[in-house]
C-alpha cells in the first residue's frame, strides 16, 4: 500500500460531531479558568457517556465546570447539595401517599434529570452515597421493589475536596470506578488569574451561559464515539498498560477490566476532539492518568500526599513502548 493509499483509507471523524466537541469546549472555557486539556477531559468524558468526578481545593472552579458543561449541553439539570443528613429517598425519590391522602404515588428524586450535579459529594453519608450507585452504572432506580428507568442521557457531575476530611465520607473504591474520569482542576495561571479579576465574576457568567449545541448534536457526537475505530495494536497497549498496574509492587488492586474499557471510551472520545476516527496512543497516554487513577487501591504506606496514584500510572504509561504503526 503507498503512502497515498494508506491516507485515503485513515476514516475522519464526523465532521459535526467534531464541531460539536469544539463548541462544547469553547462555552466551558468562556467561564472555566483551567488548563484546555482539562476542559478538552471533561467533555470527552460526557461524550463517552461517562460520570465526571471533579476533585480540588475549594475555590478553583469545580462547580463552576460542572454548571459550565449542563449549561453548554443545554439538557435537564438538577443540583444535589450533599450533606451529613442527606437520606437515599432525598437521591432517588420515595413513595408517599397522594393528594387524597389514600392512593400511594411515586415521588421523583433529583436523579430523575439529565444531568446531576452532586456537590461536594464526599460530605454525604455512605447510605446516601450508595443510593446513587445502581443510578450511575443501571441508569435506573428501585424504590418499593418497583424500578423506575432514568431520563436518557444520564450523566453525574460530582465535585468533592478530598483535601477536607473533617465530617466527610470517603467514596469507596467501588463508587469511585462508577467514575469515567476524575480531573483535578489546579491553580489558574497568572494570565487567567489577571483575566478573571479584570472579567465578571464566573459564578454570574455561568448562569448566563446559553446552550451552544442541540440535543441531536449531541447524541450525533456521542454515536461519532462508538464508531471510532481501535486497531489490535492499540488495544494490545491499552491491555499492557492495565496488566501493568497489576504487577506493580505499590499497588495492591490494579486496572479492572471495566478501567480498561473506560480509556479506550475516553481514547475514543478524544479522537473524535482530534477529527479523527481511530484512536492513537497519544489518546490513550492523554486518557491513562484521569481514567486509571481513581480506579487503583494503593499498598498502606505508599499513599501520603493524596496524588500517588496519578503518579504510578504516569509512570507506567511511561514505561510502556508505544506502538509505531497500526500492523
Amino acid at each position: 500500500m503507498t503512502q497515498s493509499d494508506r491516507q485515503l483509507s485513515v476514516p475522519a471523524a464526523d465532521a459535526q460531531a467534531t464541531r460539536t466537541f469544539v463548541a462544547l469546549e469553547a462555552s466551558v472555557l468562556v467561564v472555566v479558568a483551567a488548563a484546555p486539556a482539562t476542559i478538552r477531559l471533561a467533555v470527552a468524558c460526557l461524550a463517552g457517556g461517562g460520570h465526571l468526578l471533579i476533585e480540588d481545593h475549594p475555590g478553583l472552579g469545580k462547580t463552576t465546570l460542572a454548571k459550565a458543561l449542563a449549561a453548554a449541553l443545554g439538557l435537564e439539570f438538577h443540583r444535589l447539595q450533599c450533606t451529613a443528613d442527606l437520606l437515599p429517598a432525598d437521591v432517588v425519590g420515595a413513595t408517599v401517599l397522594g393528594p387524597d391522602g389514600t392512593v400511594p404515588m411515586f415521588r421523583p428524586g433529583p436523579v430523575f434529570t439529565n444531568i446531576l450535579m452532586a456537590d461536594e459529594l464526599n460530605r454525604a453519608s455512605p447510605r446516601a452515597q450508595s443510593a446513587l450507585l445502581e443510578a450511575m452504572e443501571e441508569h435506573q432506580v428501585s424504590v418499593d421493589g418497583t424500578t423506575h428507568e432514568l431520563p436518557i442521557p444520564f450523566f453525574v457531575l460530582a465535585t468533592q475536596n478530598p483535601y477536607d476530611a473533617t465530617g466527610t465520607s470517603p467514596l469507596p473504591h467501588g463508587q469511585r470506578d462508577r467514575f469515567l474520569v476524575r480531573l483535578t482542576l489546579g491553580y489558574p495561571d497568572r494570565q487567567q488569574m489577571d483575566a478573571m479579576l479584570a472579567g465578571p465574576d464566573p459564578a454570574v457568567s455561568v448562569r448566563q451561559l446559553r446552550p451552544s449545541v442541540t440535543s441531536e448534536e449531541f447524541r450525533t457526537l456521542m454515536e461519532a464515539v462508538d464508531d471510532v475505530q481501535v486497531a489490535p495494536v492499540l488495544r494490545a497497549y491499552v491491555l499492557d498498560i492495565v496488566e501493568s498496574t497489576r504487577r506493580h509492587p505499590q499497588i495492591g488492586v490494579g486496572a479492572s477490566p471495566r478501567a480498561a474499557l473506560a480509556l479506550i471510551r475516553v481514547s475514543s472520545a478524544l479522537a473524535v476532539a482530534a477529527g479523527r476516527g481511530f484512536a492513537t496512543p497519544d489518546d490513550v497516554q492523554m486518557a491513562a492518568v484521569p481514567t486509571l487513577a481513581h480506579r487503583l487501591l494503593l499498598r498502606p504506606g505508599v499513599e501520603v500526599a493524596g496524588n500517588e496514584g496519578e503518579a504510578l500510572v504516569a509512570e507506567i504509561t511511561a514505561s510502556i513502548p508505544v506502538p509505531l504503526h497500526d500492523g
